[in-house]
């Protein structure tokens, strides 16, 4: 076994790009995430599990399904209002808002499109 092989005990650093099922980039990390292989991280979508055997350099392909990774896309988290009605900050698209539910819990939501007088936000993972 060569010593750039992954297994057990090795540090790993990984950048990855996701893609939507149009094959649109959603986010790319080009500034590698390190783990050790083998410990109790848990990468998303079985990214590091995929990596095992492979050698430093290596591309790897996975697709992860949803229930691995964000879950699925969830309607009741996208909203559209009038544009007079959103503050000027938020008027790009990709602008995060902050919201918060009932609870009290926050979550981030992004504007996903502006349109014929109205402002999108998305509160799904792209």
């Amino acid at each position: 076994m060569s010593d750039d092989t992954i297994r057990a005990g090795k540090y790993v650093g990984l950048t990855y790009t996701i893609f939507d099922e149009q094959e649109n980039i959603v986010e790319q990390h080009d500034m590698p995430i390190g783990f050790v292989y083998g410990s109790d991280t848990e990468l998303i979508g079985g990214m590091d599990k995929a990596v095992a055997g492979r050698r430093a350099g290596d591309q790897v392909e996975v697709e992860v399904p949803p229930e691995q990774g964000f879950g699925d896309h969830d309607p009741s988290l996208t909203f559209t209002d009038d544009i007079e009605n959103v503050p000027p900050q938020f008027l790009q698209v990709g602008a995060e808002v902050q919201m918060q539910n009932d609870a009290g819990e926050s979550r981030s939501f992004f504007v996903t499109r502006i349109a014929h007088g109205k402002v999108t936000i998305d509160g799904n993972h792209p």
